[in-house]
């Protein structure tokens, strides 16, 4: 089985979740049950992963580099 390549969102909306940072980038899990009830697995700053409504977020599109480079750091 392929692993899927890492997918990156923005928060463009955080009403009702204070945990997110709007305009900041966050990795996310693939989920497919959380997609089907329209939400992301989404990683935050404590390392862990919590499900939000992917309206929250917009998709973005990063140089390879710039992916090594927020999967490397902690």
């Amino acid at each position: 089985m392929m692993q899927e390549p890492p997918k990156f969102v923005i928060c463009v909306l955080n009403k009702n979740h204070d945990d997110l940072e709007v305009w900041k980038v966050y990795r996310v899990l693939p989920d497919p049950k959380a997609v089907a009830v329209g939400c992301l697995r989404v990683i935050d700053e404590s390392g862990e992963d919590y499900l939000y409504p992917s309206d929250c977020f917009a998709e973005v599109s990063l140089p390879n580099k710039t992916q090594e480079q927020l999967l490397a750091s902690p």
